[in-house]
C-alpha cells in the first residue's frame, strides 16, 4: 500500500473535499507544485486554477479562485474564496464573466478599475483553460464523445 496524504479543500462556502490521496498538484505563485506525502511544510498563496488530485487511478480536478495552500507533516489544506469541482464549472457563466471583465477593463476609470477587472478576467480565464483540460482528459478516458 502506497503511502497517503490528508488533503482538505475548503471555500468559504464550506468543505468541498477532504480526503486520502497519492498526491495533488495546484498552481501556487511562483508555478505549480506537486505535494506528495511526507512534503516539506510549507505555505504558500494559490493563483486562480487548477487542483489536480491522484488516489491510485482516480484523478479530480477543482478550480481555485487563489488561496493558500498550507502543509503540514500529514495534512494539506487549501483554503480559497472560491473552490469548484470542474465537473460543476458553468462554461456560459465563465464566458460571461470574461466578457464583463474585458468590458471593464475598456471602461475602467482609475487603477484600482483595471486591476478589479483583470483579476475577473484571470479568473474567467483559469475557468475556461480548466474546462478544456478536464474535457480533454474524459475524451482520453473514453467518458466524453
Amino acid at each position: 500500500m502506497s503511502a497517503t496524504m490528508q488533503l482538505d479543500i475548503v471555500s468559504a462556502e464550506g468543505l468541498i473535499f477532504s480526503g486520502k490521496v497519492d498526491r495533488f498538484f495546484a498552481l501556487a505563485a511562483n508555478g505549480e507544485v506537486g505535494v506528495l506525502p511526507h512534503h516539506a511544510q510549507f505555505l504558500t498563496t494559490l493563483k486562480p486554477g487548477e487542483v489536480r488530485t491522484v488516489s491510485g487511478d482516480e484523478v479530480n480536478y477543482f478550480y481555485v479562485s487563489g488561496g493558500v495552500l498550507e502543509i503540514q507533516p500529514s495534512v494539506a489544506t487549501i483554503l480559497a474564496d472560491t473552490a469548484i469541482r470542474a465537473k460543476d464549472l458553468d462554461e456560459a457563466a465563465a464566458n460571461e464573466a470574461m466578457q464583463r471583465a474585458k468590458d471593464a477593463m475598456e471602461n475602467a476609470k482609475s487603477d484600482l478599475d483595471v486591476t478589479r477587472a483583470q483579476a475577473g478576467l484571470a479568473e474567467a480565464m483559469a475557468q475556461l483553460t480548466m474546462l478544456g483540460r478536464f474535457r480533454d482528459q474524459l475524451s482520453k478516458q473514453g467518458l466524453m464523445h
